[in-house]
């Protein structure tokens, strides 16, 4: 299997690991104990760190994306009579 945050170009040793949980605030157990259970199940494990996406993200996307965040949002109760009209 992959190192666990190959993506980040690091790998992780159990010591490094317990570090990091010591490290947690109380707020963060509890979500923490849900991800390290879930890292448990080796396919599960795989699937977390399979790349979101496999292709590069280019300078044409990124401005994309940036000119779609400065469009002012939609009330989301907009959207529901919208839906809700069509459906």
């Amino acid at each position: 299997m992959a190192p666990l945050c190959w993506w980040y170009g690091w790998d992780v040793t159990r010591a490094e690991l317990h570090r990091l949980v010591d490290e947690l605030p109380e707020a963060s157990l509890e979500p923490a104990a849900v991800l390290l259970e879930r890292a448990k199940d080796p396919v599960i494990a795989a699937l977390e760190v399979v790349p979101w996406d496999d292709e590069p993200y280019t300078d044409e996307e990124r401005a994309e994306d940036e000119a779609a965040l400065r469009e002012p949002a939609i009330p989301w109760e907009q959207v529901k009579a919208e839906l809700d009209a069509a459906g």
